[in-house]
């Protein structure tokens, strides 16, 4: 087989071979792969009458529709790349990320409408079903695509960070065919899989759905958002479609986990659960072990910045609750070093923040080469020649084994009466308490003390009786915050902003 150069061939090959087996489902429509491929040349050339340049960002307001896989895969067909965009996202938000981008068009789906309204003045806007309708024109795509190399952007995600500005990542067709060649082969995905999508589009880890399925010719169902707020639903929906696996947020995963679902209605035909965007804990690992004892179960870490993962854990032996999960050995093509600040190599099983070298890094931010530079450096250990690191900004440090074990954020290493501390390592032990579904700490340094927000129904006073059994004296947490739910924020990950804030307003209206 030549060597893909670009991410849309996997469609046209998968369409060739299986025009009619249904390959995005929502709960209203679904896209054939013959469908899906006759769908985005018609919006593909839409996008090439509107738009004079290839290789131009195209926005798409998504939702957790078909259609919105649709409009990708038209901005592919035009020779641009897409980038998908919240259809809920505030206006001011978005205002933000199209004044950065001066994309070449905005796409929307027709119920959509409203929301696209107020940016006709500001670029060229386009109905996905309009366009749809378009007779496709060959030549015209052919052309643009002639100019498209693999080193080009496939898509940008836009991420928020810690600073709460929209950054907009490049991810190179390169980068997105090297990991899903990658990921179908080590995670087993084939044909005969069904997927369940969770991750909405905006979020990096739903390009493991998106790729997996139209590289590999398995069908993915989207599941709408209100089944994670009724799991039984969610449970009934995975064992009535034959959902074989689940490639998920460990928010989603941890939720069902905490709900008691799976005791009672286990969905027996999953296979497979791939995890990641969070720290996995065992204690949630162990409730879906005892309910589905056969599945495979796999570890994925990587930020956004180096096409979604760049290291994986297969789980291959029993934890106990409260032990960490390693996030393992990085994938095919993919290096990981732990550095110190001055980014010389830790001594190993010293913590370190994790720099990632190999195909899977992002070309940069989209308009912003200062964080450009100072994300992606150049590699201290080979200093001949360019060789790029990207700085994750995360902590973790190599056990025996030589698995990566992930520790905190940068900014989640204290130091706490004379100690250095990872706050995740507390978070580990204190969700293994019993009645604890979840918990996140933060570090007021002016008070000197360890924050912990915990999802329980047990009251402070046994949440602190317990930690005082299980951890040291000088890691034990001196202030207990209980609720309902923890907040998470739009990519389905524990929202620590909203967390700290609340903490320093004195407001637990969480």
């Amino acid at each position: 087989m030549a060597l893909r150069l670009n991410a849309l061939e996997y469609l046209e090959e998968t369409a060739a071979r299986l025009p009619d087996k249904p390959a995005f489902v929502d709960r209203d429509a679904q896209f054939t792969f013959g469908g899906l491929l006759e769908a985005s040349r018609s919006i593909g050339t839409a996008i090439a009458g509107t738009v004079a340049q290839t290789c131009r960002p195209i926005v798409v307001l998504t939702d957790r529709t078909a259609i919105s896989i649709a409009g990708f895969m038209g901005a592919l067909q035009a020779g641009c790349f897409y980038v998908p965009v919240d259809v809920k996202m505030p206006r001011e938000r978005l205002q933000s990320i199209l004044e950065t981008l001066h994309p070449g068009a905005l796409l929307y789906a027709a119920k959509d409408a409203k929301a696209a309204e107020p940016f006709r003045d500001f670029v060229p806007v386009l109905e996905l079903e309009t366009a749809m309708a378009s007779e496709p024109d060959t030549e015209l795509l052919a052309a643009a695509r002639s100019h498209v190399l693999d080193i080009d952007p496939a898509y940008v995600i836009f991420t928020s960070g810690s600073t709460g500005t929209p950054k907009g990542i490049l991810i190179s067709h390169r980068s997105l065919i090297d990991f899903t060649e990658w990921m179908a082969e080590a995670c087993g995905i084939t044909g005969e899989d069904v997927l369940a999508n969770q991750a909405p589009f905006y979020f990096d880890l739903s390009v493991k759905d998106i790729y997996m399925a139209l590289r590999c010719g398995a069908t993915a169902h989207i599941l709408p958002r209100t089944f994670f707020m009724f799991p039984k639903l969610l449970t009934d929906y995975l064992s009535e479609h034959g959902v074989t696996t689940l490639i998920w947020a460990t928010s989603a995963f941890r939720l069902v986990a905490s709900s008691g679902v799976l005791e009672a209605n286990a969905p027996v035909s999953v296979k497979k659960v791939i995890l990641g965007g969070e720290a996995l804990q065992a204690v949630h690992l162990n409730a879906w072990r005892r309910a589905l004892p056969d599945v495979r179960y796999i570890n994925l870490y990587g930020p956004t910045e180096v096409t979604v993962d760049c290291t994986w854990y297969p789980i291959d032996r029993e934890f106990e609750d409260g032990e960490a999960i390693p996030i393992g050995k990085p994938c095919r093509n993919m290096d990981v070093l732990l550095l110190d600040d001055d980014l010389r190599p830790v001594p190993r099983g010293e913590a370190g923040e994790i720099c990632v070298r190999g195909a899977g890094l992002a070309i940069g931010y989209y308009g912003d080469p200062e964080k450009t530079a100072a994300a992606f450096v150049q590699n201290p250990l080979r200093p001949d020649y360019p060789d790029r690191l990207y700085r994750t900004g995360d902590i973790a440090r190599m056990d025996g084994d030589g698995n990566l074990i992930f520790l905190s954020r940068r900014d989640g290493q204290i130091k706490h009466m004379g100690y250095r501390i990872e706050l995740g390592d507390v978070e580990t032990v204190v969700t293994a308490i019993p009645g604890v579904d979840a918990a996140a700490c933060i570090f007021d340094r002016d008070a000197d003390k360890i924050v912990c927000f915990c999802q329980t129904a047990l009251g402070a006073d046994a949440l602190a009786a317990e930690a005082k059994l299980r951890l040291q004296k000088y890691m034990t947490p001196n202030v207990w915050r209980t609720m309902t739910r923890l907040p998470l924020n739009p990519n389905g990950k524990l929202d620590r902003v909203r967390l700290k804030e609340a903490y320093f307003a004195e407001d637990r209206e969480l």
